[in-house]
């Protein structure tokens, strides 16, 4: 018997899945696998692979807008292959994409162009952005994640390189680092 499985991702931990879910669950679907992963690259993202080994013939695989299945149109593409090697379909519900039919597929390569079209626009505007600000004296890249003013002053105080770092968290690597650049 063909059953709907749904796949839901956001980006990050903080990011909700409830909407998603609950439209997965309204298209009737039987099983939900869920993902707090980003959605450029594949890998690491197991309860995509899951949702993938669950599959059967006749099965379709439900998300509820293309960007939650992949950004890129080479994963796209290679997803959509792997589900109809299955003998599966895909059903993307806001697009109103079912790869069982021809429109369907048509539809699809269209959309999975577009959303390749949509990160490489974003990457590149990010770029531009970051490049202005560095212009500007702005941007000074990322923030520090260790206060090197304090790594300093626990050093000159006699602390070891190894207490330092259980002291603050971080690996000993960081603070010998820090050490080390001090003394240049």
């Amino acid at each position: 018997m063909a059953r709907r499985i749904g796949y839901a991702r956001v980006s990050t931990e903080d990011q909700k899945l409830a909407i998603q879910k609950a439209t997965l669950d309204k298209d009737g679907c039987a099983i939900i696998f869920e993902e707090k992963r980003t959605g450029t690259k594949r890998n690491d993202r197991q309860q995509l692979e899951l949702a993938l080994k669950v599959l059967t013939k006749g099965d379709t695989l439900v998300v509820t807008r293309l960007d939650r299945l992949g950004r890129s149109m080479r994963d796209l593409a290679n997803l959509v292959h792997e589900i109809e090697e299955i003998g599966a379909n895909l059903r993307v519900i806001e697009q109103s994409v079912d790869t069982g039919t021809s429109a369907g597929r048509a539809f699809f390569g269209m959309l999975a162009v577009f959303a390749q079209f949509e990160t490489d626009v974003r990457r590149e505007r990010q770029a531009e952005g970051i490049a202005k600000a560095k212009k500007a004296g702005v941007y000074t890249g990322g923030k520090a994640r260790i206060d090197r003013d304090r790594v300093n002053a626990l050093s000159a105080d006699g602390m070891g390189p190894a207490a330092i770092a259980r002291k603050l968290g971080v690996s000993r690597m960081s603070i010998y680092r820090i050490l080390r650049e001090t003394e240049v």
